[in-house]
């Protein structure tokens, strides 16, 4: 062993590292410890309950008005039975003053539901009693973040706490100082109101959050996550770095079900990593494979880390437009990871595992047929759907029940016929491929959940907690009836005994989920302290003036130290948290200072940009969680382990800045042939700039070749770059003309308007550029009174009275103060320009893409003749 390999932790180590990270590192005994699990499995009963079509009629009013302060409350409890406090608290008993803190927080959690007439006798607003009240329930949540999500999370939100008392203090900047505020006005907006702590973020971990990781949690305890892993190394064992590129794509199958990184890296990373060892690659670049696959699970659809139900609540559009957005990113990325371990494999010409015939082309062919059937039968389910709807209106409920069980058991007798899939040793002396042909059909029924929830959620647009519902609801059969049917298709005479193990699955299953929740409720809990620091200070425009300063007003300057300061937000939190803190703070700084720098982009491609960032902290040094745990499972040095999985991560570093400036990659208004055509160029240009980074194509790349595959990459992605050099993009109207380019232009033309004038409140002369789409009415006058603008012309200015009230322009102008001795006033008119497609600039690109590859070719084969002849 070398001196920068440490030991790696066994297996009983590394499920405690999960523990103590995702599920509590303490499992008290005895009757204790059935109570505990009892309350995380009561707490997953009201949550399935809370999301279910019936629950109008089962549950009390008050408790479905009040159920964010109930989620906290059974958070914050199970926080203090299950998390030791120190490092010495016992594992196997709980202390008194965890009885203490457990007990005591959950009475603070529900102190609103307690006490909800009083409170609303008061106006919603906190009297004394109430301010104490709360500031305790302050102190005991950060007590309880900080033993599950560690001191990171919690020093946040005291410094931004610290802001709202002492922010009139001289002692603060100027440039950041406010009035200040009262113990009860800052208790009440915490604590009181749902504007802090049970704000946005806990309403979502309440409504959604929880029913996708109780269906993550379930499926696993289903025996879903091994057989993802066993498919992916099967398909791609064989292949040249096989091991790593089942890390990768096993880690994309698995992050579709898991809210954390560091349990996805130590899921797979345990039976992948050894592998990847074994055919070449070092302790650091097993570890590095495992945490950019394991991360990237993170920005996959449909959870991203919970990430994507906070996006419909804080973007304002449905959760199919956000994972729609979001979908196309996160492939390529996973794409363009696979092909880095390509690389790496034939770079240093790494053996192959198994006896197989290697076809990178029928592999590659097979995954492909195997996803396109598979979103082919989710889309095509809806057509049978609709013909037992239109035969059976009033009876189709119970049909499509009956017969989506008579598949279930048809799915279960197939998998009947093969053995159950038992995990593989990864350190045996011989390591046998799985034969995709038959275990296949051991875990096809596992896609019949996936499919409910897909269905519901892109079919039927149902809300992401009743989609969830109805596939959980699946799953609470399949567990439960599993086993005995496989038995009783074998002939087994234990098969009505064997119910019992599957409830016993069941149980397990949703305690597994309440207690995988404990860390998101308190995250979001915790979070919305920093979210209500910002509504109730205004600190965000702080943010936005701290930037324009580093970046000089510079565009590319300004999105840099947003990633710069989201990596450095998101340090030591969790993907939740991780979210809304630079959501809540970045995402302003860019929307207004790119509107300055006439940057004007969809809020989903901003939200995005940030979420990107703040996740690569994860693995980026020194605090990179997964980083850490995939050293613990290799044995190799954790803070190389972060720079080399940074390195692999430079295309999802790289991607924000692309669909940042070119938003088709989110496929935003977009038609579907159009989207194909992005999907095939998107990939081509992601391959390209891995190809790039890696310093390898064809054969090693020389300087010229590298540059010039950075060229074609930012063609493929950014085409219209290149166009606006050859054709301007805009047509240029003089401001006193607007009207009538108004007037003229056809319906849903946009313009862009550059509006000048004085701020509000520095009085300082700014610039904002926006964008207007022409209303669907006839004429000037209502065109403006549609926009909500009042324009007066005077001297030759185009000046612009304040917007009418409650318009989306009198929103985007409301930071200008129209009252002042300066005139706001419009001072450039553009409109697109009639221009050439932009796609024509993928001819040149793939043009030159040829010519390298050709190069390369020459010299790689040139280079195998000198070594056969050698």
């Amino acid at each position: 062993m070398s001196k920068s390999e440490k030991r790696a932790l066994s297996e009983e180590e590394l499920q405690e590292l999960v523990a103590a990270s995702d599920s509590g590192a303490r499992s008290p005994v005895g009757s204790v410890g059935l109570f505990v699990a009892a309350v995380a499995l009561i707490w997953a009963i009201f949550q399935v309950l809370l999301a279910s079509p019936v629950a109008p009629y089962i549950l009390p009013g008050d408790l479905i008005n009040n159920s964010r302060q109930i989620h906290l409350a059974f958070a914050v409890f199970l926080a203090a039975m299950a998390y030791p406090l120190f490092r010495s608290s016992p594992r196997d008993y709980i202390p008194w003053y965890d009885w203490v803190l457990g007990l005591g927080g959950a009475f603070l959690a529900l102190y609103g539901y307690f006490f909800y007439a009083k409170i609303v006798s008061n106006g919603g607003l906190a009297d004394d009693s109430d301010a104490l009240f709360a500031l305790a329930g302050l102190i005991v949540l950060f007590i309880a973040a900080y033993r599950v999500l560690g001191p990171v999370m919690v020093a946040l939100a005291v410094i931004f706490l610290a802001y709202v008392f002492f922010g009139s203090s001289e002692m603060v900047p100027d440039q950041i100082r406010w009035a200040g505020a009262s113990l009860r006005k800052a208790m009440s907006h915490m604590w009181i109101t749902s504007e802090g702590v049970f704000g946005i973020a806990l309403g979502v971990s309440t409504k959604f959050v929880f029913l996708f990781v109780l269906f993550g949690a379930l499926l696993d305890k289903a025996g879903a996550g091994n057989y993802f892993i066993k498919m992916a190394f099967g398909a791609l064992g064989h292949l040249r770095g096989g091991p790593a590129k089942a890390a990768v794509v096993g880690s994309a199958a698995t992050g579709l079900i898991s809210g954390s990184s560091i349990a996805n890296v130590v899921t797979t990373g345990t039976f992948t990593i050894p592998l990847m060892k074994r055919v070449g690659f070092s302790s650091e670049k097993a570890g590095a494979v495992e945490v950019a696959s394991s991360v990237n699970g993170q920005i996959m659809p449909p959870v991203m880390g919970a990430a994507a139900f906070l996006m419909v609540e804080y973007v304002g559009i449905s959760y199919v437009e956000v994972i729609t957005s979001a979908f196309l990113p996160a492939v390529i990325s996973y794409i363009a990871l696979v092909y880095i371990v390509h690389l790496e494999a034939v770079k240093t010409r790494m053996p192959t595992i198994g006896n197989k015939v290697v076809s990178m082309g029928r592999t590659i062919g097979g995954m492909f047929a195997f996803f396109a059937g598979f979103a082919a039968l989710c889309y095509a389910t809806q057509y049978p759907v609709q013909a037992i709807v239109s035969l059976v209106p009033n009876g189709a409920g119970w049909v499509l029940a009956a017969l989506l069980g008579l598949v279930y058991l048809a799915l279960i007798w197939l998998a009947s016929k093969s053995e159950d899939l038992e995990p593989d040793d990864p350190n045996a002396e011989v390591v046998e491929l799985p034969d995709l042909a038959k275990i296949y059909k051991s875990g096809l029924y596992y896609l019949l959940p996936i499919i409910v929830l897909v269905y519901f959620l892109m079919i039927e647009r149902k809300s992401p907690g009743l989609s969830a519902f109805w596939a959980t609801f699946l799953l609470f059969g399949i567990l439960l009836t599993q086993k005995s049917l496989k038995a009783f298709f074998r002939g087994e005479a234990n098969a009505i005994s064997r119910l019992k193990d599957g409830f016993k699955d069941l149980i397990d299953g949703m305690i597994d989920g309440s207690r995988n929740m404990i860390g998101i409720g308190l995250a979001t809990a915790t979070a919305g302290i920093i979210v209500g620091t910002v509504s109730l200070t205004g600190i965000g425009q702080v943010m936005a003036e701290f930037v324009e300063f580093l970046s000089g007003g510079n565009l590319v300057l300004m999105l840099i130290f947003v990633a710069i300061l989201s990596l450095i937000l998101g340090m030591g939190l969790p993907t939740t948290a991780n979210y809304i803190v630079v959501s809540s703070l970045m995402v302003s700084v860019v929307v207004e200072l790119g509107a300055q720098s006439g940057l004007i982009v969809p809020l989903i491609a901003v939200h995005l940009f940030v979420f990107y960032f703040g996740i690569m902290a994860d693995v980026t040094p020194p605090v990179g969680l997964a980083s850490f745990a995939a050293a613990a499972v290799s044995g190799g040095d954790a803070i190389r382990t972060g720079f080399i999985a940074f390195f692999y991560s430079l295309r999802t570093v790289a991607l924000p800045f692309v669909f940042i400036f070119n938003t088709d990659l989110l496929l935003i208004n977009v038609t579907w042939y159009q989207g194909i055509i992005v999907f095939v160029v998107s990939t081509i240009g992601i391959l390209v700039f891995t190809a790039a980074t890696m310093g390898w194509f064809m054969t090693k790349s020389r300087i010229w070749e590298t540059v010039a595959l950075l060229a074609i990459a930012l063609a493929l992605f950014r085409p219209g770059i290149f166009m606006d050099q050859i054709q301007a993009p805009f047509d240029e109207t003089d401001p006193a003309g607007f009207s009538e380019a108004l007037a003229n232009a056809e319906p849903g033309s946009p313009f862009r308007l550059v509006i000048s004038g004085p701020d509000f409140d520095t009085l300082e002369m700014k610039d904002v550029t926006v964008r207007i789409l022409t209303p669907d009415v006839d004429g000037a006058e209502a065109r403006l009174d549609a926009l909500g603008i009042i324009l007066i012309p005077e001297d030759g200015v185009q000046r612009l009275d304040e917007p009418a009230f409650g318009s989306e322009f009198g929103e985007t102008l409301a930071d200008f103060d129209f009252y002042g001795d300066e005139v706001v006033s419009i001072t450039a008119v553009t409109s697109p320009a009639s221009q050439l497609p932009k796609e024509l600039i993928f001819i040149p690109a793939l043009l030159l893409l040829g010519l390298v590859g050709f190069v390369q070719m020459r010299r790689a084969r040139t280079h195998a003749l000198k070594g056969a002849t050698a």
